[in-house]
């Protein structure tokens, strides 16, 4: 499952994140995954929670994929990836990417039966028809 929280800056998109992954880091049978760009959020997760800095800008969505594979391949046992700040991890991604990323990680969850749920700051409207259906 992907799950996509679209919107411009300073709409409350993190706030929201961080209570759905709380909510899922009290529940999850498996192990939850939070990644940011930065540590700001850090001590607002629950403990059960693991936390993720990137600490530098991705080339591009490829890379990042690469990066989440990477994280998987460490943990068998991940139920959910929360992804907060993608247009800071990954430099310059056009609305063409995001929606060839959004294939990829489509797939990688239905394989690995790992569920995501990102967030992007740009209009609903904007995104791709194939990224839209998962807009919550």
């Amino acid at each position: 499952m992907i799950q996509i929280i679209a919107g411009e800056k300073g709409e409350g998109k993190t706030k929201k994140l961080i209570e759905m992954a709380n909510e899922s880091g009290k529940t999850a049978n498996g192990h939850v995954v939070f990644i940011d760009d930065d540590n700001r959020h850090m001590y607002d997760l629950h403990y059960n929670i693991r936390f993720v800095k990137t600490n530098y800008k991705m080339e591009d969505q490829k890379i990042f994929f690469g990066f989440i594979c990477g994280i998987m391949s460490q943990d068998s046992d991940i139920e959910h990836i929360y992804i907060d700040g993608l247009n800071n991890i990954v430099k310059g991604m056009s609305t063409e990417e995001f929606g060839g990323f959004i294939k990829e990680v489509e797939i990688l969850s239905v394989n690995e039966n790992v569920d995501f749920t990102m967030i992007v700051s740009a209009n609903a409207e904007t995104l791709p028809a194939n990224v839209r259906k998962y807009i919550i």
